[in-house]
């Protein structure tokens, strides 16, 4: 059977359009860090499920997830109510390109997030292997108000010396207010964390978040010469196009 049935173990309101919650793991449960696997809840016997990256890493006992709340979502509108000790079906397979094989190593890792595409990230942060791969891991996260930075206060004391958070809100008053895109593209954020010019042949990009972003990034990469992994082989930068920021 695909699907087991799970326990929420907690619950943490971020924003009244985000929360995360934690889950028991499925026995003989298998994932890298960086993947996304469905989830989903049962109304009147029928299953509604959607995509959802792994936020917890692969060596812990517990899931977590990140997830959006959209009031009429056939999913997230029930999902928004559960409660520690509820059940939650979770997928035995899981899939995604944003793990580690899916970009050569090198000297900088940027991971470019909106809204909760900052999921998988979290996941890859908070693992030793990355570290291993790369001189500096620098995450841009960007949301609408400042409440909607989810994991912000961990990020912030995060104890790696190699890993860089720069969070940006573009709705409120706060120190970065462009996109993770602009900021990559005239090269401020660099100058911002005194780093050099990201450079395709020394760097990496991982980019999850709403899909004109994606798309965004994606066409620049390719026309400043990035090469991004698909069948040919393995690239410079990789974009999650599987997984759907708005979860219905």
């Amino acid at each position: 059977m695909p699907y087991s049935e799970q326990r929420v173990t907690s619950v943490r309101q971020w924003s009244d359009k985000t929360f995360s919650f934690t889950t028991t793991r499925p026995d003989n449960f298998q994932f890298e860090n960086g993947e996304f696997v469905t989830i989903g809840l049962k109304t009147e016997g029928k299953l509604i499920a959607r995509a959802y990256s792994i936020v917890s890493t692969n060596d812990t006992a517990h899931l977590e997830f990140l997830s959006i709340h959209v009031p009429d979502g056939p999913l997230t509108s029930k999902l928004a109510q559960v409660r520690e000790g509820d059940g939650v079906w979770i997928n035995s397979k899981t899939t995604g390109s944003l793990t580690l094989k899916y970009v050569q190593p090198g000297r900088n890792l940027y991971l470019l997030a909106t809204g909760t595409g900052l999921a998988p990230f979290i996941s890859l942060i908070r693992s030793a292997e990355v570290y291993q791969q790369y001189q500096h891991v620098i995450l841009i996260h960007t949301v609408r108000t400042t409440k909607e930075l989810a994991y912000r206060d961990e990020l912030q004391s995060h104890s790696h010396a190699r890993f860089l958070y720069v969070p940006t809100v573009t709705r409120e008053e706060f120190p970065v207010n462009q996109r993770c895109s602009d900021l990559f593209k005239s090269g401020e954020l660099f100058a911002l964390r005194n780093l050099p010019a990201a450079d395709p042949a020394f760097d990496r990009v991982m980019i999850c978040g709403n899909p004109n972003m994606n798309k965004d990034m994606s066409d620049y990469l390719e026309k400043q010469g990035w090469t991004m992994t698909d069948y040919h082989g393995v690239g410079n930068f990789t974009v999650e196009k599987a997984f759907v920021l708005h979860h219905a």
